[in-house]
């Protein structure tokens, strides 16, 4: 595990999430600053795109970035912006409004997004024209998820409230046939507080935001094992994903509450 990018005061410099767009950009919502970051492969600061209380970010099948905002606790709004990430002066603007109380985002091939909300029940689907699919969302009526990730036909989704600890699974034409996958936290006392997850190498990688971690799931069997400790609070990951000489079968980017940007190398034998 290596430091890509120093962070500054625990919490109050708080980098939420991050994506690559493809291009050998890496994107990173700093919540606190109100800005999305644009990396290079090196680590230089190369773009900085207003948004309001950024969240989950995510590269469309059109190659643009879309972001949630408003992720802030207590924003009365809150939506989905976009930008074009090969701008010379990226700008963000509005995608869809009226959505209070969201965080994590994913897309499918189709062009849907799905919205996590933390304190509320059902994932909110909005379809690519921007208006919402009500029965979808009332049918994904799992409470608290926060990580969202897609897989095929299926979406994953870490839950954040729930002492457990679950990741569930949602086919994305099935959405009431919910199941769990696995609860990481048998102890209710020692619940995890899961934040982010995503797709790496055939497995699901969870951040655990309370202990520190990245856990490896097997999202056929449910096993589970602790692929990295010793994280501060950790609230994003993502594989690497063409951005320069980093090999996207072992490398990990990961961000924290305490605002570092972290690269995870994994070894070939840690499946």
């Amino acid at each position: 595990m290596t430091v890509f990018r120093e962070g500054g005061v625990p919490l109050l410099d708080w980098r939420e999430n991050l994506e690559f767009d493809g291009r050998g950009t890496l994107w990173v919502a700093h919540l606190t600053k109100n800005r999305v970051e644009g990396y290079t492969p090196d680590g230089t600061l190369k773009a900085s795109v207003a948004v309001p209380g950024p969240g989950g970010i995510r590269r469309g099948p059109d190659g643009m970035m879309y972001v949630n905002f408003g992720v802030k606790p207590l924003t009365r709004t809150g939506g989905i912006m976009r930008f074009d990430p090969a701008a010379d002066r990226p700008r963000a603007e509005t995608f869809v409004a009226g959505m209070p109380g969201v965080n994590g985002l994913a897309v499918d091939a189709e062009g849907n997004f799905y919205l996590s909300r933390e304190l509320a029940t059902g994932i909110v689907r909005i379809r690519p024209d921007g208006t919402k699919d009500e029965e979808w969302t009332r049918k994904a009526d799992v409470f608290g998820t926060n990580g969202l990730e897609v897989v095929g036909d299926q979406l994953y989704a870490s839950v954040i409230t729930h002492p457990a600890s679950p990741v569930v699974r949602i086919p994305l034409k099935d959405p009431a046939h919910h199941t769990t996958v696995t609860e990481l936290s048998p102890n209710p006392l020692k619940t995890k507080v899961l934040d982010d997850l995503t797709f790496f190498e055939g497995d699901l990688v969870v951040a655990s935001f309370r202990d520190g971690e990245l856990i490896r799931v097997d999202p056929a069997t449910g096993r589970s094992c602790v692929l990295v400790n010793d994280l501060r609070m950790p609230t994003g990951v993502r594989g690497a994903r063409a951005f320069g000489d980093h090999d996207p079968r072992r490398e990990m980017f990961v961000v924290e509450a305490s605002g570092r940007i972290l690269k995870v190398t994994v070894g070939r034998s840690s499946r």
